[in-house]
């Protein structure tokens, strides 16, 4: 990873696109209309997100462009209009497609699904697929769709394995092949990000769900990750401009934001689905539910035979800002749909301190210990979803938690020197 990479390309962006929108640009330099506050102003209501700053500057830097927008349904505005709605509408824009992700662009599709190719019935715009695209063939979708420039936009929940950040590294690295300008909108990251958590993806892991080794709860905004993807990773850089907000802070978690949550994914309803899914997302490479089919996925974990065994040994691992309680549900999807299941319930009392990679370290241990029919998935999905083998083979040795933690340390403490060359935000 090369110091003198990035330095070089943060010239060329300064250089080159990014002088209206440039990733370190204060907020004046957007053009705020006069007598709006800047965010951090004391009273001032809310978080200005990418796009909020983007359309107070007049849409200036995509002027000329012909613009296509990366989004779903979190791409809004703090009054609830989606950005497409809103450009759409607007003569200072040329928009003239929308790609979708995982779960489409308005979102009708479940996990591993998407919505294909149509056109939009509020708009008439088109809308394509890019779900499990990359290369040169998303490359050719965004050439056949007659863009300039890729707008991306969308929500993220601070976790690897969350697959919108990999749609992000994919249109990057597409729109360098197709010779094509990307800006990235920024969003909080939900969690607050002040510190990467967690195992490193090794590369011979790599899938969908991972494709460069950052850290399970990465701690960083779209638009760092964007900035860290295209100094370190990409082969060929994309010509990258970034819109960071204005009145957002590492510490903040994203109710203190004022912004209104839409849930990024069917699956991910709040913002507290969000604080614990960096952890006990791993639970989907166990034979247990990870309480999908409920109306609290990844607070509740569970499968038939567990009763409060798991919830009491959870409880004597003293972790920090959790505690456990015996809960029994039955999915409505998902695994063990319509059976009546035993597990456990996360209660975060203090999310400051509370640790979701660690409090997920400690229930495998602790359901292996207390549940005799723990098993992990047979395709051993836990290895896509830690980044390596060595949480599960650790695990299988029945290593205390602590152990298993401290196997990453390493790997944790390079990402986290690499990362910090990308922050924004303090």
């Amino acid at each position: 990873m090369s110091l003198s990479r990035r330095d070089l390309l943060s010239a060329g962006t300064v250089a080159g696109t990014g002088a209206a929108l440039g990733a370190l640009a204060p907020a004046a330099a957007l053009g705020a209309p006069a007598g709006v506050p800047h965010a951090e102003a004391p009273g001032a209501p809310r978080v200005r997100t990418g796009f909020e700053r983007l359309a107070a500057d007049g849409y200036r830097a995509l002027a000329g462009q012909r613009v296509g927008v990366l989004t779903n349904p979190t791409g809004v505005t703090s009054g609830v209009r989606h950005i497409v709605d809103v450009m759409h509408a607007d003569d200072r824009v040329d928009l003239v497609a929308v790609f979708g992700p995982e779960h489409g662009f308005r979102g009708t599709a479940q996990a591993g699904g998407s919505e294909g190719r149509y056109d939009d019935p509020a708009t008439g715009l088109p809308v394509h697929d890019t779900y499990l695209k990359s290369g040169r063939a998303l490359a050719d979708i965004f050439t056949a769709a007659g863009v300039d420039t890729v707008v991306f936009d969308i929500q993220d929940v601070g976790a690897r394995f969350y697959t919108y950040i990999w749609t992000l590294y994919d249109a990057m690295e597409a729109a360098a092949l197709a010779g094509l300008r990307f800006v990235v909108l920024d969003r909080p990251n939900p969690t607050g990000g002040r510190q990467a958590l967690g195992p490193v993806l090794h590369r011979e892991f790599a899938t969908f769900v991972g494709r460069e080794p950052i850290a399970q709860a990465h701690g960083m905004t779209v638009t760092e990750l964007a900035r860290l993807f295209n100094g370190e990773f990409l082969a060929t850089p994309v010509r990258l401009d970034t819109v960071p907000m204005s009145g957002w802070r590492r510490g903040d978690l994203f109710d203190t934001t004022g912004l209104p949550w839409v849930p990024p994914s069917p699956n991910m309803p709040t913002p507290d689905t969000a604080l614990v899914y960096a952890g006990t997302c791993l639970f989907e490479g166990t034979n247990l539910s990870e309480g999908r089919g409920t109306t609290r996925p990844f607070e509740l974990l569970g499968a038939e035979g567990i009763d409060g065994a798991w919830a009491e040994a959870a409880n004597a691992q003293g972790l920090p800002g959790v505690r456990f309680r015996e809960a029994y549900f039955t999915p409505t999807f998902s695994k063990f749909q319509g059976r009546t299941i035993g597990g456990v319930q996360l209660h975060v009392h203090d999310r400051n301190a509370f640790d979701p990679v660690q409090t997920a370290i400690a229930l495998l241990v602790t359901a292996k210990a207390t549940w005799n029919g723990f098993a992990w998935r047979a395709d051993h999905w836990i290895d896509r979803l830690t980044g390596s083998t060595s949480v599960r083979t650790l695990i299988d040795a029945d290593a205390p938690p602590a152990e298993i933690a401290g196997a990453w340390q390493d790997d944790l403490t390079t990402f986290r020197t690499v990362r910090k060359q990308y922050l924004h935000y303090h």
